[in-house]
């Protein structure tokens, strides 16, 4: 069965008379002829949302016809199915990313039986000499399930898995009893706790002079994480469905569009650049990623007095820290839903509650309605014994209302008494400037400050950049 979602097209291997079989060479030719002209294309566009997606999703594409081809060469036979996971499953491919592939097989498993073994071998082989670098496991339903339950890590590849081609029953019964053993809670607390780890192992800042694009503290994988919980919850699959489901607003969904597709761009001219799967933004290749995006030195340094590597980097950083603020937001949100605390709020004052150690607004519209607020919230933050923090209410409230901050604001006799009253309190400063930073507020209040967000100094000197906020 052809995948209903990549379809044949004029060019592809499957297309080839079934009585002249294309050899490896042949199909490894066509294969980087096909990606070649879709990543030309790739490095020449915008930055924009639709153009990185269609690339990626090019790629896959290709890729699946290459695979289905090889499929029915091999005669694996009926009762299996080839399916797609983790970050493939998701209908996309990075230049240098591995194809991770499942051979899920019907009734008996491979090692018990030979002749399918033999099939499923010569299929592999198959796939790397036509150039695809294919990382692929052999399983039963049953086997899969229990892998599963024992590493998060498979839960997440198979939470994604797409047919590429084989059985459909086969594979719906493995998708039916897969969602069935599925426990979103336990999954949400478990990636949650993965994703803390992995920004402790980044330092807790996505303002590393190196950063990984993909696993620092505000890369790709915060995304995917956000989107992961939510699929396994049945909230939705993509921005826009998360935004029916009420967990997105609407210019979240816009931001949270626009940042992956900066992300996805740097990653995916990031490859190209290298030559090979590399996720960091390694000085050696900064100017040589900036270039692609028509920064120049030359021309940048007489403007703003900045390399063209410090100019591609400070919009890293911008996307960064919206995309780690968002997945706080989202994340939160996502977690109340599977979890509605027991607890009613206890009230503070007439505009804050305290939500089991969070600082939550009283009302959706108190920014709106008394801008005053926005720096109170910082300032009862401070002062409130035992805060931990801010609700995923509060944190969205002020990250859609930071068009509020402008002149006006940062001159107003109020506000400016109390962030003076912040910085009188005996304790707990550093605390709340750094919640202010986390939550652009610091960067929008204070003007000056702006001025060095995601500023980096490109030596090795340094292993981030300046204290600084998003706005």
């Amino acid at each position: 069965m052809k995948s209903t979602e990549f379809p044949v097209v004029p060019g592809d291997p499957e297309a080839a008379p079934s009585q002249h079989p294309l050899s490896p060479q042949t199909l490894r030719e066509q294969y980087r002829a096909r990606k070649a002209d879709v990543l030309l294309a790739a490095v020449t566009s915008e930055a924009s949302s639709r153009g990185v997606h269609y690339a990626l999703h090019q790629l896959a594409r290709i890729t699946d016809a290459t695979l289905r081809y090889l499929w029915k060469q091999a005669g694996v036979g009926p009762g299996h199915a080839l399916v797609a996971v983790g970050g493939f499953g998701r209908g996309e491919l990075f230049p240098h990313s591995d194809i991770d592939v499942l051979v899920l097989t019907g009734g008996t498993s491979a090692e018990s039986d030979a002749a399918l073994r033999q099939r499923i071998e010569a299929f592999i082989t198959s796939c790397w000499d036509a150039g695809l670098e294919i990382g692929s496991s052999v399983r039963t339903v049953d086997e899969c399930l229990a892998e599963a339950a024992k590493d998060v890590t498979v839960q997440t590849a198979l939470l994604e898995s797409r047919l590429i081609c084989g059985q459909t029953a086969l594979f719906k019964d493995f998708r039916w009893r897969f969602r069935q053993a599925l426990d979103p809670r336990a999954f949400c607390v478990a990636k949650t706790l993965e994703m803390q780890q992995r920004h402790s192992k980044f330092e807790d800042t996505p303002y590393a002079l190196e950063p990984n694009c993909k696993e620092s503290p505000g890369g790709l994988r915060d995304l995917q994480v956000i989107l992961w919980v939510a699929k396994a919850a049945g909230y939705g699959s993509t921005w826009d469905e998360l935004a029916r489901n009420g967990l997105a607003t609407a210019f979240e969904v816009r931001q949270l569009k626009r940042n992956e597709a900066m992300l996805k761009l740097i990653r995916l001219r990031l490859h190209l650049v290298a030559g090979r799967r590399e996720d960091r933004l390694v000085f050696d290749l900064q100017t040589a990623v900036a270039s692609t995006f028509g920064y120049r030195s030359d021309t940048a340094e007489v403007r703003t007095k900045v390399r063209a590597s410090e100019a591609l980097m400070r919009h890293y950083y911008w996307a960064a820290k919206a995309v780690s603020q968002l997945n706080q937001i989202l994340l939160l949100n996502i977690e109340e839903r599977l979890n509605p605390s027991p607890q009613a709020p206890r009230p503070i004052n007439a505009r804050f509650l305290d939500k089991a150690g969070l600082i939550e607004i009283a009302s959706d519209d108190l920014y709106q309605r008394e801008p005053h607020a926005i720096l109170e919230t910082f300032l009862v933050y401070q002062t409130t014994e035992g805060a931990k923090g801010l609700s995923a209410r509060t944190l969205r409230a002020l990250y859609n209302t930071r068009a509020l901050m402008n002149g006006k604001f940062r001159q107003d006799p109020v506000n400016r008494a109390t962030f003076m009253r912040i910085l009188q309190q005996p304790r707990g400063i550093t605390h709340a400037m750094r919640l202010m930073n986390q939550t652009s507020v610091l960067g929008r209040y204070l003007w000056a400050f702006r001025s060095i967000v995601g500023q980096m100094q490109h030596d090795l000197f340094h292993t981030s950049t300046p204290w600084t906020s998003t706005s």
